[in-house]
């Protein structure tokens, strides 16, 4: 029998839909998801399986025109990276959205890599909208194929499952089959704890703060997890500590729920908050923080 396996890279510009589509395909929740542009900062690689073949989805984060930090430059370079090692490039446009990124088509259209179009959120809009995209996007990119979709329902998604499928190589797998992702366990507990920051904070806090496991210890019955949560101002550090602790109470509450319900086992979660104004600039914690081109 011959094996399938390929690099899959999801890409577009913030907001989009890329991490629920992602999450859609895997079958797992492997990437942030929340309604604020701009979630996803990591490469991150869900492992999907079957008898014949081995799908490695990367889902990047959205394209930064004018990076204003360091931090930028290297979510940007991940990209970068998508576009060359890809066998299949799913290009995630929302339906919604009537600013056209000619720039990503026009380096959508020098690779010479097999591209789909997903045309996403199409429960928003109506029949005679999709069928105008659709026109509109196969002119665009005619060596492309276009599919609408609806991640958030789940419309098409199989159907683009099973395209993928067809469209890789031939090739021995990449990962070990039990394999889900390329990340680590602390790493989905730094995203499941800036998630819960990005629901219940407004504002500039989301974007400023980052998160740091700094113990991880697992007994037979509990997992004891120590986390800091950095930001780069005083003002924000009263923000997201809360009056009387009530605020990061909350998020420690959602975020130790989450956690539990992926790990399958009782957690102790210890959130602390730092200030570190230089972070997003800073090599040496961006390194520390897992952000290497």
């Amino acid at each position: 029998m011959d094996h399938k396996a390929g690099y899959v890279n999801i890409v577009g510009k913030p907001n989009v839909g890329k991490s629920t589509l992602m999450n859609d395909l895997v079958g797992e929740k492997i990437s942030i998801i929340t309604s604020k542009a701009q979630t996803t900062r990591h490469r991150i690689l869900g492992i999907v399986n079957g008898d014949d073949f081995q799908i490695v989805f990367s889902d990047t984060p959205g394209i930064i025109k004018k990076p204003a930090y360091k931090m930028h430059e290297i979510m940007n370079q991940f990209i970068n990276v998508a576009f060359i090692d890809a066998d299949l490039i799913l290009y995630v446009v929302d339906i919604t959205d009537k600013k056209i990124d000619e720039e990503t088509i026009e380096r959508v259209k020098k690779t010479n890599i097999p591209v789909f179009v997903l045309l996403n959120k199409i429960d928003l809009s109506n029949q005679d909208e999709v069928t105008k995209a659709v026109e509109f996007w196969q002119n665009a990119l005619p060596e492309s194929t276009v599919f609408p979709v609806s991640a958030l329902h789940q419309a098409n998604i199989k159907f683009v499952f099973e395209s993928i499928i067809e469209k890789l190589p031939k090739c021995p797998p990449y990962f070990p089959k039990d394999e889900l992702t390329d990340r680590s366990m602390r790493f989905f507990i730094t995203e499941i704890i800036r998630e819960k920051i990005l629901l219940n904070y407004q504002q500039e806090i989301p974007y400023c703060v980052e998160v740091s496991v700094d113990a991880y210890e697992e007994s037979k019955n509990l997992i004891n997890i120590k986390a800091t949560i950095y930001v780069t101002r005083d003002s924000q550090k009263a923000i997201l500590i809360g009056k009387g602790g009530s605020a990061i109470k909350k998020v420690g509450i959602q975020s130790r729920a989450d956690i539990e319900e992926f790990v399958g086992k009782k957690v102790f979660l210890d959130l602390n908050v730092k200030v570190d104004k230089d972070w997003r600039d800073n090599e040496d914690e961006l390194r520390h923080f897992g952000y290497e081109a």
